[in-house]
């Protein structure tokens, strides 16, 4: 809700959203793209638990998986590095060509942690998980440090366009580029 149209139901406890939610989201003048906010996994969703299977489809049509991962978890208990295992594991399941698609780890709630603790968890949870890609830190309640990650999604998705032969730039009376569409 923060870098997009999309008004998702928002809640402090697991598996909100209940329901995918599509979100134009501004990268500047003519500059769009969509975002799918779909709801957590949960074990066996491959399988077909709860309704995984209708999530896995949107992201199979996505050009790049953002990993959205709380850095403060409310319950202690809960490891990050596991929970983003999990997720990996039901997308390897599902589809070989989901699991293999480009893939960012966003990791939110910065403005509950210090400086220093945000990057020992950052360090810590990208050792974990041996994570080469992409990382970014972020607020989702205040905003802090999504500019610099929606600037980048528009970068990404531009030079994949431009690779598979769409035009960089768009009209003005364009439809924002939808990612699930095109």
């Amino acid at each position: 809700s923060k870098v997009s149209s999309a008004r998702p139901k928002i809640a402090d406890y697991p598996f909100t959203p209940l329901y995918p939610n599509l979100g134009v989201v501004q990268a500047g003048t003519n500059r769009s793209f969509v975002v799918a906010d779909i709801p957590g996994l949960i074990e066996g969703a491959a399988e077909g638990a709860g309704l995984g299977v209708r999530f896995l489809k949107h992201l199979e049509r996505t050009r790049l998986l953002l990993h959205l991962v709380d850095l403060a978890p409310m319950d202690e208990a809960v490891d990050p590095a596991r929970e983003v295992g999990r997720i990996l594991l039901e997308l390897e399941k599902f589809s070989e060509e989901l699991v293999s698609k480009e893939r960012w780890l966003v990791l939110n709630k910065k403005d509950l942690l210090t400086d220093e603790e945000l990057a020992l968890r950052k360090r810590r949870l990208v050792e974990s998980l041996n994570w080469e890609g992409k990382v970014y830190t972020i607020s989702a309640l205040t905003g802090d440090g999504t500019s610099g990650l929606v600037y980048d999604l528009m970068a990404y998705l531009e030079q994949i366009r431009e690779v598979e032969g769409g035009s960089k730039e768009a009209d003005a009376d364009d439809e924002p580029w939808d990612p699930l569409r095109d």
